[in-house]
């Protein structure tokens, strides 16, 4: 796969739970890209605190994000976890940590974001979560603001299905919006886009795959220029819909820059088969590859170790 391209490896309990041996795929997989010659490959994980922490034994037991956002020092603490998350992660060799979640945890049924949300208050998410992106990042460990333009309030989970945001553009701006538009600002290296449709923005596509939501909303209205990551393509909401393939052109084409695809080889090669032959045939512009590619490269010269 590193011969085929990819840009990254993402790394579960299912390939580590431990600091040492994460440490030992990282170093394995990095020196196998500097052999193929691709010494901008980046190591990420999803380690949020909670229940999303992929490493246990030697890392430190961090509670879910929701008790850091309720502590009366919240902003403090936050900052606090994001440089712990830094100095840990980087000793095992990673580049990026998927996180903070600044998704504003409005909705009491919603059974995927829940207590890996800040808070409530879309002010409150904002201050800690640039609190964190910015001390994970002094750090050296890349963030991402997850998950655009906003996951809080649906009641199903996109691992399973596809959801549905039903309001109204100003109530996604007033609530919704204003926590990556905090995290972009405070130079947030990577956001990740949602599985959701967004009824008020684009009400037949998945955010993922919406031009105007990732290159209408993303780009033109909160003015993120970093690189932006889908939500794992093998979720249900993507995956149950339509083949990869097809999938991960429509998101190139909406504008995303890099694809997670975490689990089947199969669809790891289907994909990067689509991308390959929508290029060829000017389905996918040149000029949309490249833009990508300059966002990847300059992550790297800025993250990658």
């Amino acid at each position: 796969m590193i011969r085929a391209g990819v840009a990254g490896v993402i790394l579960f309990a299912r390939n580590a739970t431990s600091r040492t041996a994460a440490t030992s795929v990282v170093s394995a997989v990095k020196a196998c890209a500097h052999r193929a010659g691709n010494a901008r490959l980046f190591a990420s994980i999803d380690h949020e605190g909670g229940r999303v922490a992929r490493l246990t034994e030697g890392m430190t037991a961090v509670p879910p994000m929701r008790e850091v956002g309720a502590r009366s020092d919240s902003v403090a603490e936050s900052a606090r976890v994001g440089a712990l998350f830094a100095c840990e992660l980087r000793s095992c060799g990673f580049d990026l940590n998927f996180a903070p979640v600044v998704d504003v945890d409005s909705n009491p049924a919603n059974p995927v974001i829940g207590a890996r949300s800040f808070g409530a208050d879309a002010a409150h998410v904002a201050r800690c979560a640039c609190a964190f992106i910015e001390a994970q990042q002094r750090g050296g460990v890349a963030a991402c603001a997850k998950h655009f333009p906003g996951h809080g309030d649906t009641d199903r989970d996109s691992h399973l299905d596809l959801p549905r945001l039903p309001h109204a553009i100003d109530r996604l701006r007033a609530v919704e919006l204003p926590p990556f538009v905090a995290a972009s600002r405070a130079g947030v290296a990577s956001m990740m886009s949602a599985h959701v449709v967004f009824d008020a923005v684009d009400p037949d596509v998945p955010g993922t795959l919406s031009a105007k939501v990732i290159g209408g909303v993303l780009r033109s209205e909160v003015g993120f220029g970093g690189v932006v990551f889908s939500d794992d393509m093998e979720m249900a909401a993507i995956a149950d819909r339509m083949p990869i393939g097809e999938a991960c052109v429509r998101a190139v084409e909406a504008g995303i820059d890099c694809l997670l695809m975490c689990h089947r080889l199969d669809r790891q090669r289907a994909a990067i088969d689509a991308l390959s032959e929508a290029m060829a045939s000017g389905r996918i512009a040149q000029r949309r590859v490249e833009e990508s590619l300059a966002r990847l490269d300059a992550f790297a010269q800025r993250f990658v170790q």
